[in-house]
């Protein structure tokens, strides 16, 4: 046998330098591989019989080789991987967890070592009462998702609340194999966690503290996947919108004016009470000591009034003319500075006399009494 005849189906000269230049050539030796068998055998021109049939078995080890030289070709193929930048590989041996794989290139076991690719640095969505809609529409479509928005809150007021579940891949395999469906999953576990929390609080407050709400909606959904063991992690939990249903919304408008209108009414009635009750109050105080020092003022002149009308008449006793005069002209000097005019009368005259012009004066002499 010759050299030639030795040499593999592929041949050993102008070896191909790349995987299409590979493939290439192995078609092209099928293909003369089977117009070969197709040739007249060469004993049918040296009188043998025309038709015998080529022998089917001729050529099977060269089918077997071809067989396994694309066999081991795919399992150097499937041997090495690759895994991309925010990508973790789950490596499994015989459907055994074997290990994670981090990004970069990674040999496995070919047709024993199965992998799966898990992106955990993508930030994924669910959305709830509501779904956003492609570029060049209306961005939300809540039409046909009532059945997860309306809740029912703790003082049995039907509310309409649509809010956004963001999460993470945390953990690829619980991801992947600890849960069947994590989407669906998380979906129910979000759905059962807010409806049990709005049922647990009251209309005006599910209104009023949406960004409480979200955080222990948040918690406690994150606690529920850990022990679902679903491999994710919460990111963020935000309410969109919470309003009334539109059957009910003209009535809770009104009923919300008139709450508006009673605490409008209550501040101004506050306002007033703050501006005029103090007021009074002080007013009241003003007058309670005015009237007390008014009392200690008239006991005070009273007792002063009494020491001095008794000093008085103590002396009134020791001498009384001395004491009369002196009173006299303690009251004249009282007296006359307010007079502006004197008149002297005799007792004799029948008509009044002016004496004397005494206008503007501050004293005049007084005739002795005697």
């Amino acid at each position: 046998m010759s050299n030639q005849d030795q040499q593999p189906p592929w041949g050993r000269r102008n070896r191909p330098q790349t995987p299409e230049e590979l493939v290439a050539q192995l078609i092209k030796k099928l293909q003369d591989f089977f117009s070969e068998a197709k040739k007249p055998s060469p004993d049918s021109g040296n009188g043998g019989p025309a038709g015998a049939p080529a022998n089917p078995f001729a050529n099977i080890g060269k089918i077997f080789t071809f067989i396994l030289v694309l066999i081991v070709l795919q399992g150097v193929y499937l041997s090495v991987f690759k895994i991309a930048p925010g990508e973790v590989g789950v490596v499994l041996r015989l459907g055994q967890y074997l290990r994670s794989a981090a990004p970069g290139l990674h040999f496995k076991i070919p047709y024993v070592d199965t992998l799966y690719k898990v992106d955990t640095e993508s930030i994924r969505k669910e959305e709830f009462g509501f779904r956003t809609r492609l570029p060049g529409q209306p961005a939300f479509e809540r039409t046909g998702y009532e059945n997860e928005s309306l809740m029912l809150t703790a003082d049995k007021n039907v509310i309409n609340v649509a809010w956004i579940v963001q999460y993470k891949v945390s953990d690829p395999y619980s991801f992947l194999f600890q849960v069947r469906n994590v989407q669906q999953a998380i979906r129910d576990a979000s759905e059962s966690v807010t409806r049990r929390i709005v049922g647990n609080m009251d209309f005006d407050y599910v209104l009023s503290y949406r960004e409480l709400l979200a955080a222990e909606v948040k918690t406690e959904l994150q606690a529920l996947l850990d022990r679902l063991e679903a491999g994710v992690g919460v990111v963020t939990v935000q309410f969109q919108d919470i309003n009334p249903p539109d059957p009910v919304k003209p009535a809770f408008n009104e009923v919300n004016e008139a709450d508006q209108d009673m605490k409008r009414l209550v501040n101004e009635a506050q306002e007033t009470y703050n501006r005029v009750i103090p007021k009074a109050s002080g007013d009241a105080k003003k007058i309670i000591q005015e009237a007390h020092g008014y009392a200690a003022a008239r006991i005070n002149d009273a007792k002063g009034e009494t020491e001095r009308f008794t000093d008085i008449l103590r002396e009134y006793k020791n001498s009384p003319d001395v004491t009369r005069k002196r009173l006299y002209l303690e009251a004249m000097q009282e007296i006359l500075p307010n007079v502006e005019s004197v008149y002297v009368i005799d007792k004799d005259q029948q008509s009044p006399l002016p004496l004397l012009n005494i206008s503007g004066t501050k004293a005049l002499p007084v005739p002795d009494a005697k």
